[in-house]
């Protein structure tokens, strides 16, 4: 249950589909249609798209939650999780649409009129939401979407192996390197950052005192520490300490799980899983500071709910999510703290979660709150692509950071004209 929860997040497939290459299949192909509501007799029929989430037990009761609203008659979409994005940008092209579906604030779909203004559902109670979690769906005072579940990233390791080799928690992105090389073995790799290298785009971008767009909207990224940042990770690619075939992504704890890798870069989600197989073998630290001008930064994952202005009754779906994610407070902690660790993205549930007061969950919550850095409403999928190519370029082939910079700097000006003028 995470910001790229249990799926390969296809940044590339995801623009494919919402510039509309993708094709728009039937809806039957999304999923079993069911979980039908009571619906109360009022004869309303609204679809809910969930991706499938990897924690047993998370369908059922989201189809749980469907079946106990009085209103309306709520069917979900479960759809395969490396689907997922495709389909919902497909659906949305057609008349079969869903009419509230799951993802991540992006301006994109409000520039496109795709979502609802929900703020007059919202702001009776916004000052009981995470800040960070309302300004990340603000655009120009109106906020779009209700976040559900906070899902920060860092690094998870094990804390005998790190003990047995004398090995201090890495604060630096060099120590992080250097650790990788001595905790190498024939049999475990020192370090796991996700098969791609994708997943650590942006906290690599914050912890070099960078920010991937300024409050102005214009480029933050294209710093020396970044640059530098880049270097170090072409290094640790090139060094043979790093994992880089791993049965599963970074988003399963298989590989630190299985031995493969002494460090791996995951999240909080995945707890549960880690410490069901290492017990109490098991730490978390920030993404750690890069270069002089550094910082510890923690990626804030996550999902929300939106509503689509486009869908057949607007009026109907935004009472059906400020009934669920606003006004079931029970459901709101259960669907947080019952499948994996997750924060609740509001401060009086989150008090609630005994899962967060103590252990990992407790010094994940620390990290979070200290650390946290959340996606820039205003980064599209088109900058994501460009920054995936930027690790192709200078990472995984070799080549010059700079040069990979100024290429990317190319299409995100080209994106920040579109938005911003």
């Amino acid at each position: 249950m995470s910001e790229q929860s249990h799926s390969t997040w296809d940044r590339r497939s995801l623009l494919r589909a919402a510039a509309g290459l993708a094709a728009a299949g039937p809806l039957a192909a999304c999923g079993s249609n069911n979980g039908r509501g009571g619906g109360g007799g009022s004869g309303k029929q609204l679809t809910q798209f969930f991706h499938a989430y990897g924690e047993a037990g998370v369908e059922q009761a989201v189809k749980r939650y469907a079946k106990a609203y009085s209103k309306a008659d709520v069917s979900t979409q479960w759809i395969t999780s490396n689907d997922y994005e495709t389909k919902l940008f497909a659906a949305l092209l057609t008349q079969q649409a869903p009419d509230v579906f799951e993802f991540h604030p992006q301006i994109q779909l409000v520039r496109s009129g795709q979502v609802a203004d929900l703020t007059d559902i919202i702001e009776p109670v916004k000052d009981d939401f995470n800040p960070a979690d309302i300004a990340s769906h603000t655009i120009d005072g109106k906020i779009y979407g209700v976040r559900m579940i906070d899902d920060p990233q860092f690094f998870f390791y094990r804390k005998s192996m790190l003990e047995k080799a004398n090995i201090p928690v890495p604060t630096t992105l060099d120590e992080l390197i250097e650790a990788a090389a001595k905790l190498t073995t024939s049999k475990v790799k020192g370090l796991f950052l996700g098969n791609d290298l994708h997943a650590v785009e942006a906290p690599l971008i914050w912890s070099a005192g960078a920010e991937t767009l300024t409050a102005k909207n214009e480029i933050g990224y294209h710093t020396d520490g970044v640059v530098e940042g880049l270097r170090r990770l072409r290094q640790l690619f090139t060094s043979g300490h790093l994992l880089l075939d791993s049965p599963a992504d970074y988003w399963d704890p298989s590989a630190i799980n299985q031995g493969l890798c002494a460090i791996q870069f995951c999240g909080m989600w995945a707890t549960p899983a880690m410490q069901k197989v290492l017990g109490d073998d098991i730490g978390v630290f920030p993404f750690p500071k890069v270069g002089a001008k550094g910082r510890p930064s923690v990626y804030n994952g996550g999902w929300s709910m939106f509503v689509n202005a486009k869908g057949g009754d607007v009026d109907a779906a935004k009472e059906y999510v400020k009934w669920l994610w606003i006004d079931q407070k029970q459901y709101q902690k259960d669907f947080a703290t019952s499948y994996g660790f997750h924060i609740p993205p509001r401060t009086s549930i989150a008090a609630q979660a005994g899962t967060l007061k103590t252990g990992l969950g407790a010094e994940g919550a620390k990290l979070f709150n200290t650390y946290g850095h959340f996606d820039h409403i205003g980064w599209t999928q088109a900058m994501w692509s460009a920054w995936d190519s930027v690790i192709a370029d200078c990472v995984r082939k070799g080549g010059d950071p700079e040069a990979a910079l100024d290429k990317a700097d190319k299409t995100v000006d080209r994106e920040l004209k579109k938005l911003f003028g």
